[in-house]
């Protein structure tokens, strides 16, 4: 039985020891694979042990990496799911079949190598990642979905040589690590290229296309554009999802193009043999989130009274969300957000949907902007709202303001998003109360 109390102790030891991009940001952020490298070394490189499919981008590789972890799942295989960052729980990073990594086996991985951390300091995701690969192996997982953190080059996952690496798509985000224009985004996320190894883009435009001709040519990779495969024409609708977002017609043909070039290897067919089929794939992709356990994309909190929430928060996400957001029918339309401090505003406030009631808050991190600093540049742009010192401020002011009809959407970062969420686990009923 985990000791509570030593887990506890053990995880905050990690947060503030090696702190997290996801909690205080650029200072967090370490470049480079060599540490990674020797972590890996020292494990036994737990990561040739099993089969691995790689992806990057700046939007949407998250759902892909779960859609693509259900549909290896539904086929019988043992999946392993590599993703960050988490919403709730630091244990939903990493996953095997849907479920995520014991308390037992995270405690004994902090415990076992904390002489090593402490001597040779990885950062935070090195660490994580060291323990999903470490992991994997002891479960011994067929094939795990391994999904970037920022980058692609420098990140610590790009010490796998996969079955198949995939760019979903390219978009300004992390400029100050990553590059300030689209083609060098495109050079850092197309880093995951392996040699001989195919690759697959969601999506490109014409400043980043010939960047991954270039590399997946000096690689000597076939290379395969979505939006040109035998997929290109394929939208959301044309498959039952229960990730109900707008950019999930991009995601899907990713996937499915992704299948198609996976379904030509033979390591990969061995592993999946025993359940691929299309009417397998389609289930799987009906129940994606479920299975894997995938939150915060385009998701209903509420249904009565309707409130979504998700995780979109770069101008590229958040153009689609918004106009997804408009679409739907409502007499009145309230939104709480909340953004990260190094968010460009100014490239995200012109997407704001102007029929609408805000109120602006922030996250309980460090790296949150702050609430007031929101509010005075939303207001001075024409929108209409006010400050909530919390998520959970918010959502209980709506309550007292709601009528029939009316809609609320929460969002602007996934940590808004996060505390969202455990907001309506921890009060179920709220609305009915």
């Amino acid at each position: 039985m985990t000791d509570q109390a030593l887990y506890d102790k053990e995880i905050e030891y990690i947060f503030k020891q090696f702190p997290s991009y996801q909690k205080v940001g650029k200072v967090a952020y370490k470049p480079g694979i060599e540490t990674m490298k020797e972590f890996d070394k020292v494990l036994g490189y737990p990561h040739k042990k099993f089969l691995s499919i790689h992806i990057a981008g700046t939007n949407g590789k998250g759902s892909v990496s779960h859609m693509l972890a259900a549909v290896l799942q539904k086929t019988g295989a043992k999946v392993g799911l590599y993703t960050s960052p988490h919403l709730a729980d630091f244990r939903e990073r990493i996953k095997v079949n849907g479920e995520m990594i014991d308390k037992d086996s995270v405690l004994d991985f902090l415990t076992t190598w904390k002489p090593y951390m402490l001597d040779k300091k990885p950062s935070f995701f090195e660490i994580t990642t060291a323990m999903a690969f470490d992991y994997f192996a002891k479960q011994g997982v067929d094939i795990a979905v391994i999904e970037t953190g920022l980058g692609g080059r420098l990140d610590s996952t790009n010490v796998i040589t996969p079955l198949l690496s995939i760019i979903t798509n390219i978009a300004l985000d992390h400029c100050e690590h990553l590059g300030f224009t689209l083609g060098e985004i495109a050079r850092e996320k197309a880093g995951i290229i392996k040699p001989g190894i195919p690759v697959v883009v969601g999506e490109a435009l014409p400043s980043t296309k010939y960047i991954f001709e270039q590399f997946a040519r000096e690689n000597s990779s076939r290379l395969v554009f979505a939006q040109e495969s035998l997929f290109r024409e394929i939208l959301a609708s044309d498959y039952e999802l229960d990730l109900k977002g707008d950019y999930q017609t991009h995601n899907i043909r990713t996937v499915l193009t992704s299948l198609s070039l996976l379904s030509e290897n033979n390591k990969f067919m061995k592993v999946v043999e025993r359940g691929w089929s299309d009417s397998n794939i389609r289930l799987a992709l009906k129940t994606a989130a479920a299975t894997t356990g995938l939150r915060g994309r385009w998701e209903y909190l509420s249904h009565d009274p309707p409130v979504i929430c998700d995780t979109g928060h770069n101008a590229n996400g958040l153009r689609i969300v918004f106009s997804q957001l408009r679409r739907q029918k409502a007499n009145r339309l309230f939104l709480i957000l909340g953004f990260v401090a190094e968010k460009d505003l100014e490239k995200i406030l012109g997407l704001f949907p102007k029929q609408a009631y805000y109120y602006f808050t922030q996250a309980k991190i460090d790296r949150a902007l702050d609430a007031t600093a929101l509010a005075k540049r939303a207001l001075s742009q024409g929108f209409e709202g006010e400050i909530k010192t919390s998520v959970e401020q918010a959502i209980k002011d709506y309550k007292n303001v709601y009528k029939d009809g009316d809609l609320l959407f929460i969002g602007g970062s996934t940590f808004i998003v996060a505390e969202a969420i455990e907001f309506f686990e921890k009060n179920r009923n709220f609305f009915a109360n």
